[in-house]
């Protein structure tokens, strides 16, 4: 299987100011791309080149499976966001949402208190669990696909994504992430 950096969804500046152009720039030109490219050396001449990402993900340890799962988490959390995007969401997903945390307030307050309180590297994420939503929380290069949870939407809580814009505050990083970026059409389409 050949592996390559997939283009971003949208323009480096489609973000801002939420996001500006510098903080993709160096996020996905530096960060994410250094991790596709320690990927494919180390997939170089071994029989795991020719499987999917996700198997490698499943079925890999060490430095294999940090890269080839970090490049996963950032094609999701690209995914993710979108310009205009934030507010709540709609239809079965809501109704989900509803059923499962109360409130689009009590997930919404949830989802930013777990991501906040990640300690140093990670992710937060909202995934389906045995029939449920839930939150959960994954340090470093750690996904859900390895715990059987269906990935809806994630949110980068490793300081590269936010630092040039938001420097120390990852809380005002996630607002901004829930109320202006976060794509609800894509959960919505990871949750069919």
């Amino acid at each position: 299987m050949k592996f390559e950096l997939e283009p971003l969804p949208y323009a480096k500046s489609a973000l801002a100011p939420h996001l500006t152009e510098e903080t993709l720039s160096f996020h996905y030109d530096k960060h994410h791309n250094a991790y596709m490219t320690n990927l494919k050396n180390a997939l170089a001449g071994k029989p795991e080149a020719e499987q999917t990402l996700e198997q490698i993900i499943k079925g890999a340890s060490g430095p294999l499976f940090n890269n080839a799962a970090q490049v996963w988490n950032h094609d999701f959390y690209w995914k993710s966001m979108k310009p205009n995007g934030g507010g709540e969401p709609t239809g079965a997903l809501a109704d989900a949402i509803k059923r499962d945390f109360g409130s689009y307030a009590e997930f919404r307050g949830k989802f930013a208190e777990a991501a906040v309180k990640q300690f140093a590297s990670g992710w937060a994420w909202l995934v389906v669990d045995g029939g449920k939503l839930a939150i959960t929380t994954t340090s470093n290069a750690e996904t859900p696909l390895t715990k059987g949870q269906k990935a809806l939407i994630t949110c980068d809580v490793w300081e590269h994504a936010y630092y040039i814009d938001y420097r120390n505050l990852r809380a005002k990083y996630l607002d901004t992430f829930l109320d202006k970026l976060v794509n609800w059409d894509f959960a919505a389409a990871n949750f069919k």
